[in-house]
């Protein structure tokens, strides 16, 4: 039962480093023809993840891209027509926009939330100008935080992300950028540790000995400062890159932490529906030209393996500082408990005081959360097919 919708807006206003859609930068948008493309996608997906209200109401729509933010508002306000048409909207509604933090995206903003967006996520990253050099980001610090004041000014819930851990950062200096990050007064924050993703520019500088990426033990001294400044300001996590204030989670990625169905439309849009996974083409001309043939824009539709379903469920659900009940994943996917978790590795991690268990509720205590994958990769059982 699909309570979620994510929508892919693949098109960049210009290109931008801060995402994999470079080649997707068009001097003009068809938005007529993209709407009806997009409508088409929305209404087959509908038919086969019980659209028609017949499911129950959406609780979540997510607008992704490439930049949503410069989506013509009227296209979003069809879009949002067309899903309350085909599964009807909860009451309260999370209606989430990616946003990149410039000043000619902030210009849209109001017109956006007449639409109906009721959540903006700015990928603000950092508040100062050479560390926002550094990330290859095309706003300075500036302009992110008079985006951020029109964003509060437009939308009833604003989320930002910030990133640490940088060569440089010491403790001193991640605290002082935290609370500044803290006193701006939104209700959500995602905060997230420098990686090196292997093919990076970052990858590469590593290689050359250009850039010194900060040792374990200082990233884990600045993990644990970010955990006691968030949650002393009331915006505790609730999994491990992201904290908000009591009733401020973001519903649409609790649908992913949870192993929820959602519906994925648009170019290279993922969708989980009754163990089915579903990918989008990518390319916008191969999307429409799926969606002229077929009547959607689904590039493979492959079911997945109970034990795979199982241990996605599993590594989703860990991240979460709720935890995981096993007797609902057990009853769920007709496992028994220890086919899910290794009971031996539990009871240790559990001695050591890096997990918890509460009856069938496992999950990983504050004290492992800095360490998580390696606890996931002792926790699952090696029976499951991890992904």
């Amino acid at each position: 039962m699909a309570r979620a919708l994510y929508i892919h807006w693949p098109f960049c206003a210009k290109k931008c480093p801060y995402c994999d859609f470079n080649s997707h930068v068009r001097e003009s948008v068809d938005v007529a023809g993209w709407q009806a493309a997009l409508i088409a996608d929305m209404r087959a997906e509908a038919e086969v993840a019980g659209g028609a209200k017949g499911s129950g109401a959406l609780t979540s729509i997510f607008f992704g891209g490439g930049t949503p933010s410069l989506m013509p508002p009227a296209l979003v306000a069809a879009l949002l027509a067309e899903a309350e048409r085909l599964w009807g909207f909860d009451p309260a509604i999370e209606i989430t926009l990616e946003a990149n933090p410039s000043s000619v995206e902030a210009a849209n903003f109001a017109a956006l939330a007449g639409a109906g967006v009721n959540r903006v996520s700015l990928g603000v990253q950092s508040l100062d100008d050479a560390e926002l050099r550094f990330l290859g980001r095309l706003h300075g610090a500036g302009e992110a935080l008079r985006a951020l004041e029109a964003a509060q000014a437009h939308f009833a819930r604003v989320s930002f992300d910030m990133i640490y851990a940088l060569p440089g950062h010491t403790p001193e200096l991640w605290h002082d950028r935290l609370i500044r990050a803290l006193s701006l007064g939104t209700g959500h924050l995602s905060l997230y540790q420098l990686t090196i993703e292997p093919g990076t520019r970052f990858a590469s500088d590593v290689r050359r000995g250009r850039l010194v990426p900060l040792d374990d033990d200082a990233a884990a001294q600045l993990f644990s400062i970010t955990q006691s400044l968030t949650e002393a300001a009331g915006l505790p996590a609730y999994e491990t890159s992201n904290h908000a204030r009591a009733g401020e989670e973001s519903r649409h990625n609790l649908v992913y932490w949870r192993y929820q169905d959602y519906c994925g439309i648009g170019p290279g849009a993922h969708g989980r529906r009754g163990g089915v996974a579903t990918v989008r083409h990518k390319k916008p001309e191969n999307f429409l030209a799926a969606v002229e043939r077929q009547g959607n824009g689904i590039a493979e539709a492959r079911s997945l393996p109970v034990c795979d379903q199982a241990a996605e469920a599993l590594l989703m659900g860990l991240r979460l500082t709720e935890g995981i009940d096993l007797a609902a994943l057990s009853a769920r996917f007709g496992l028994p408990r220890a086919g899910l978790v290794d009971e031996g590795a539990l009871a240790r991690l559990r001695g050591l005081g890096l997990v918890w268990a509460e009856g069938a509720r496992i999950g990983v205590a504050p004290e492992g959360r800095g360490v998580l994958d390696a606890l996931l990769a002792e926790l699952v059982a090696d029976t499951l097919v991890t992904v």
